[in-house]
Parts: structure tokens; sequence; C-alpha cells
């Protein structure tokens, strides 16, 4: 390779978002309209998955975290996230249906959603915080 020739830059990937929830059916429908509104996204099943993820992978523009999970809950995943300088910088919005003591289990984060999920509010969120998928464009504010 000729050390002079500039290298041209690959294309930008979307930074994905990281969706941290147990429940296999609700993590499914959401990756699914994260995909049609074209996020791109990863998935895992708890806080530990989540903390493997993070240390092994791109950094996602948020993490799209669900309280109540087995081996490690949200509020302890949130500990481990901000125990750790590289990781604490990423935003964290907590999708759940239990509102006891939120904001102190929870501090700092960007944002919490309530289940059922309103996509729209969500879309609104991520609209300010990820970028879509090359060519992509809002579907669910449209209409």
């Amino acid at each position: 390779m000729n050390q002079d020739s500039p290298v041209s830059p690959t294309p930008r990937q979307a930074t994905p978002i990281l969706v941290v929830e147990d429940d296999r059916e609700q993590r499914e429908t959401l990756c699914a309209m994260l995909e049609l509104e074209g996020f791109d996204y990863a998935e895992v099943a708890n806080g530990r998955e989540a903390l493997e993820y993070l240390q092994k992978s791109r950094t996602p523009c948020v993490v799209l975290l669900d309280c109540d999970m087995p081996v490690m809950n949200g509020s302890v995943f949130r500990a481990n996230q901000m125990a750790d300088e590289r990781l604490s910088r990423i935003p964290v919005v907590v999708v759940t249906t239990n509102d006891d003591g939120l904001c102190s289990r929870f501090p700092g984060v960007a944002g919490f959603l309530w289940k059922p999920l309103n996509f729209e509010k969500l879309a609104a969120i991520l609209e300010r915080i990820c970028p879509r998928k090359a060519g992509m464009t809002a579907t669910v504010a449209a209409g």
C-alpha cells in the first residue's frame, strides 16, 4: 500500500442503542420499533450482560434500561456504570412500570419512560440523542 495515498474514510455507522430488558417479547418489540425508525441497536437481557457488552463493544448513544431484571437489576447496573469513568458518560433512559424512588435510585439519567411504552415519547428522546442509520427518517412522528 502506498503510504502517501489518502485513506478514504469508511461510511459512518449509526451509533447503537443498547436495549437492556429481560422480557424477551418486550425486548423484541422494542428492537423491532427501533429498526423501523432507523436506529441501530444491540440487545441484552440483564444488567450484567449490559456491562459485558459495554466493556467489549462500541459505545452506544444511549442505554434503554429496565429496572426489574434477574441476575443484575437496573439500579445495580447504574451503580456499576457510574463507578466506571468511561461508562458513566453514556446516557441512560429508564424504562419501567415501577416509579417507587426512581430519582434516588437512578440519579442523573436522561429520562424515565413508563410501560406500556409510548414509542412516540421514546422516539422524541432518541431523536435528540442518537443518529439514525444513513438515509433513514422518522416515521412515528409522521402522520
